[in-house]
């Protein structure tokens, strides 16, 4: 049905369903105690939920300070690009956290009102709602060739629970790459593990590279890049 089976959703069809935990939930899918139909009514629900979240987010209420806002659009009413790494001294911009854009990323600036600009990923999730929407608040944004600095990226990573797993996830990391660790945390059941990881990266090459090396770990299912 397009739902993602991370954790996150597992846990949220855990608490929909009321079931103890995961395996119970998956025990009554096996036996059919849970219908399609009703997997159907929680799917609805998820996304009407989101869906309210992200207007609430993006609906001029929210926004509080109007000075700010006209005070930055005066700003890049004269400029056709904003090059990200060069005018930081002149346009205040942060990178959204919900999508850790990183050089090399095609990106795209949105004026807030009392944020300042946030810079997403064209891939982001709130990407289609905000072009679409507020086109007008919309900045062209690339990454300055001399940018260099280390972002924050985030990671999937699944594969088989085996004893030392972890200990050679880190050592790719941290040794063979020299990679800096910001976090990880790890979830396990019926001898698979699913981790996310929090690291330092230059860009998305250097992400791309580190993603490699992690894939070719034995046991290793999947490496994926994961927004917040």
């Amino acid at each position: 049905m397009g739902v993602e089976n991370s954790l996150e959703v597992q846990n949220q069809l855990r608490a929909f369903f009321n079931k103890k935990d995961t395996n119970d939930l998956f025990n009554a899918f096996g036996k059919g105690y849970i219908h399609v139909d009703e997997l159907k009514k929680f799917k609805t629900q998820k996304e009407a939920k989101e869906n309210k979240q992200a207007k609430q987010a993006l609906t001029e209420d929210a926004f509080k300070d109007a000075k700010t806002f006209e005070k930055a659009l005066k700003k890049i009413s004269n400029s056709d690009i904003l090059l990200i790494g060069d005018d930081k001294d002149k346009i205040d911009y942060t990178l959204s956290p919900c999508c850790n854009p990183i050089a090399g990323d095609d990106v795209f600036g949105f004026l807030t009102i009392n944020e300042g600009i946030k810079i997403h990923r064209t891939g982001c999730n709130n990407a289609r709602e905000l072009l679409s929407r507020y086109g007008n608040r919309v900045i062209k944004a690339r990454w300055a060739s001399e940018a260099a600095k280390d972002f924050l990226a985030v990671i999937r990573i699944t594969g088989i629970d085996r004893v030392g797993m972890i200990q050679d996830i880190s050592g790719v990391i941290s040794t063979r790459l020299h990679v800096n660790m910001r976090a990880i945390s790890v979830e396990t059941n019926q001898g698979l593990f699913e981790g996310v990881i929090k690291l330092e990266v230059n860009d998305t090459s250097h992400l791309e590279d580190l993603m490699q090396k992690l894939g070719e770990i034995e046991g290793i299912f999947s490496v994926i890049r994961f927004e917040n």
